[in-house]
């Protein structure tokens, strides 16, 4: 079977944020929220700016080994050679980051991955003097279940439920929940996939992840290595006591001064004077505290010295807190504020790989990373793709579609194919415009005889238009009727290719595409996707 990568530009597909447009483009309202554009010109200018010579590399790079190897994972040989060549100064990592999805979840999961495994092989070329390490930045301690406990096979939902999984506990990090209850979504799943010749590979894949591992952030790490660890892709776990040291002093000055609220709000005001909504609110303190699988905010009490953990009877008073923090720094967990300069403060770290959501909440923090002296990495959105198969190219073909036109609204889709495959006219608007100049004459002669009269001839013609607007509307309806069966065609269509009248990769796992292609699937991502290539990239089966 012939795969073929074609280019559409993302106007042309609707689903996509405008901030994602005018950041793309380069517009100039946008320039003061960043650093460095995610083109060669604007990698060039970051390479020779960053600069991590405080940088714990050494620990950095023994930590990453050491948490492999604690669970069990075996790293090739790639992988192993990154983990090594994060001890020396001329590397840089490209980092994107996700949560611990079921399964992986979406496919932009892998999209993702990918675009950042390709960028630091492209950096490498660019930079041969630099090493360039890709890594993927596990949420392990986001506690959000409700958004990784599920994915979508062949148009069908598997869940976890959270009963089973979280054993009554609410507000658990996620990368600590046990996987072991995971058995009966996999019986589940493997009926689901039937018996393609895949199928027992990408089973035994999941298996030896989640059920030989005892929670899910091992378990993910797991599955990464799997399926990405041939290309050198380092899965890194940040919740580690020793990494989490090194950001005692940034966790302190947010629990005694509270400096990241005003200094991110000022990006969300200046974001919002050039047009473009909030991502993200921060928080008087925008920090977690974790203990006995719990995950609760930290309030500060208004007039007094001591902390309470919201929705528990804890207190701390100041000195208790600091001395809580000096002693278990891996209590202490970044919300989505602090945990980009987290990220930034123990990698060396030059470009962030994100979808559009990161990409707008990353351009409100440019002034609170200059407070804190940290560099702010090149925002790199990551590859936009739709994986168009072999049965729906063929259909689409046929009904005379395309990936573009499907994106568009259904109503609007069973609109234009009703008009232009109709037998007759299907619209009235030029008759309807002659009944306006008629009308026109009409209301003269009435307001001439009495100006009371001009309301009501206005209202007659008012009510003419309406009844021709009905009158086209049951033309369009009698048409689609005649048109059901390819109607029903370009819906099978659309669904298939926009899920909910979403993107693809939003909500469709990589399974379905990994049981017909095999490794075959990964091969062509890496193969096809160029990150500097910010369009929506078509693979079509032939």
């Amino acid at each position: 079977m012939e795969i073929q990568k074609s280019l559409i530009p993302l106007e042309e597909i609707t689903g996509f944020s405008s901030l994602l447009k005018a950041y793309l483009s380069g517009k100039k309202e946008l320039s003061p929220f960043f650093d460095y554009s995610p083109n060669a010109e604007g990698f060039h200018k970051a390479v020779k700016a960053a600069g991590y010579s405080v940088l714990d590399r050494t620990l950095l790079s023994d930590t990453i080994k050491e948490q492999y190897c604690t669970a069990s994972i075996s790293i090739g040989e790639s992988t192993s050679t990154n983990i090594a060549l994060l001890k020396d100064k001329n590397t840089f990592t490209i980092c994107t980051g996700h949560q611990l999805c079921l399964f992986t979840g979406p496919l932009y999961f892998i999209y993702k991955i990918i675009s950042t495994i390709n960028l630091a092989e492209q950096l490498k070329k660019q930079f041969p003097e630099h090493h360039f390490v890709p890594v993927y930045w596990m949420a392990s301690e986001d506690h959000d279940f409700a958004e990784i406990n599920h994915l979508q096979v062949y148009g069908k939902k598997i869940e976890w439920e959270p009963v089973t999984a979280l054993n009554g506990v609410e507000s658990m990090p996620c990368g600590k929940i046990a996987t072991a209850s995971l058995s009966p979504v996999l019986e589940e799943l493997k009926t689901i996939l039937g018996t393609g010749a895949n199928v027992q590979l990408i089973m035994d894949m999941l298996t030896e992840a989640y059920l030989k591992q005892d929670n899910l952030a091992k378990a993910t790490c797991h599955l990464v290595n799997a399926l990405f660890g041939s290309y050198g892709l380092i899965a890194l776990d940040a919740s580690d006591k020793n990494l989490k040291k090194l950001f005692i002093p940034v966790m302190k000055d947010e629990l005694l001064h509270q400096p990241s609220m005003p200094l991110v709000l000022q990006g969300i005001k200046a974001l919002s004077e050039a047009g473009y909504e909030a991502q993200v609110n921060p928080r008087d303190i925008n920090l977690f505290y974790m203990l006995d699988n719990l995950r609760c905010r930290i309030e500060k009490l208004p007039g007094k010295e001591e902390y309470q953990l919201v929705n528990t009877t804890t207190r701390f008073s100041t000195s208790e807190l600091m001395d809580e923090l000096d002693k278990y720094p891996e209590r202490f967990s970044p919300n989505v504020v602090l945990r980009p300069l987290y990220q930034q403060q123990i990698l060396p770290n030059l470009a962030y790989v994100g979808g559009p959501g990161e990409l707008a909440y990353w351009l409100e923090y440019k002034q609170f990373f200059a407070h804190f002296h940290t560099f702010f990495p090149v925002l790199m959105p990551r590859n936009f793709v739709m994986w168009v198969e072999e049965g729906v190219n063929t259909k689409m073909k046929k009904l005379g579609q395309t990936v573009s036109s499907l994106s568009n609204g259904l109503a609007d889709i069973e609109r234009k194919y009703a008009q232009e495959h109709a037998g007759q006219k299907m619209s009235l608007e030029q008759e309807s415009e002659k009944i306006r100049l008629l009308y026109a004459d009409v209301v003269t002669a009435a307001t001439a005889a009495d100006a009371t009269l001009k309301a009501l001839a206005e209202a007659e013609l008012q009510k003419t238009l309406n009844g021709i607007k009905n009158l086209e509307s049951k033309m369009m309806r009698s048409e689609k009727q005649k048109q059901e069966t390819a109607l029903n065609q370009i819906r099978t269509l659309k669904e298939k290719l926009f899920p909910g009248n979403d993107l693809q990769e939003r909500v469709d796992n990589f399974m379905a595409l990994y049981l017909k292609h095999g490794n075959l699937f990964i091969e062509t991502l890496k193969k096809g996707l160029d990150p500097f290539e910010q369009k929506m990239i078509v693979f079509t089966e032939n």
